[in-house]
């Protein structure tokens, strides 16, 4: 749907995309810890998008960098990644879990835009069902990621289902596209209820979202230990970065 930009007076300018990738990365050290359960276990990542209208335009490189999570945990035991959106008048739906980049791209390739309002709180309730069915099969949802632009439900609402989804201990990362006000008071509040952390993206620096989305997968993954060998090797700056702030060393 088509977004009416904010026109009020005396809004708070947002800080710099720089300034909120390190907000990102300090708030993101106090999140509880992820780990794959032993074994072998494979981690799993609930991936979370906004289909509405307006989000038509950067559709097709959400699906392009949904690979790079698989490929930056293949040497720890690999992620099941499960896609879940919302679009439409009331339509929210959840897909299988995935075990590799192919079958995600394929069911994202499969979904159209269409415009209705967001649906985030049904979100949160799907995120907390789910993290409750994959402790009894013996699993762990090691983190939520949610991309969107928009905010447009009761906030106290979504804030309750977002309790709930905090007491299965997952932690929600909130990229936003764009940078309306409302959207971010609402994202802010979730990320601080769940222990996870928001960061607004630049859409003329893909390769930045794509490599913070590889670090939050690796550590939902396997961890801190995991994302700090990650870091060291194919993970470059951001993940070296996001190592350092999530054991405290910066």
């Amino acid at each position: 749907m088509t977004r009416t930009p904010d026109k009020s007076r005396g809004t708070r300018v947002p800080e710099s995309t720089e300034e909120a990738v390190d907000a990102f990365l300090a708030t993101a050290r106090r999140a509880p810890p992820a780990h794959t359960g032993g074994g072998g276990t494979r981690g799993r990542l609930i991936f979370a998008l906004d289909a509405t209208m307006s989000r038509e335009p950067t559709w097709d490189r959400a699906c392009q960098i949904q690979g790079e999570m698989f490929e930056a945990t293949r040497t720890i035991g690999g992620l099941d990644v499960q896609l879940v959106f919302y679009r439409g008048l009331g339509e929210c739906k959840a897909g299988k879990w995935q075990p590799d980049a192919r079958g995600l791209a394929r069911l994202m390739s499969g979904v159209r835009c269409r415009g209705g309002r967001t649906q985030i709180g049904r979100l949160m309730s799907h995120a907390a069902k789910e993290a409750g069915r994959s402790a009894k099969d013996g699993r762990r949802v090691g983190a939520m990621v949610f991309v969107g632009d928009a905010f447009e439900e009761d906030i106290d609402a979504v804030c309750d289902k977002s309790g709930h989804l905090a007491l299965q201990g997952v932690p929600v990362f909130l990229f936003q596209e764009g940078r309306d006000p409302v959207a971010e008071k609402a994202f802010r509040e979730i990320a601080r209820l769940t222990g996870g952390a928001w960061c607004p993206f630049d859409l003329g620096a893909p390769d930045q979202l794509k490599r913070l989305l590889s670090a939050v997968a690796v550590y939902a993954a396997g961890g801190l230990t995991a994302l700090e060998d990650y870091s060291s090797g194919s993970g470059g700056g951001e993940a070296r970065l996001i190592a350092d702030r999530l054991s405290g060393r910066r």
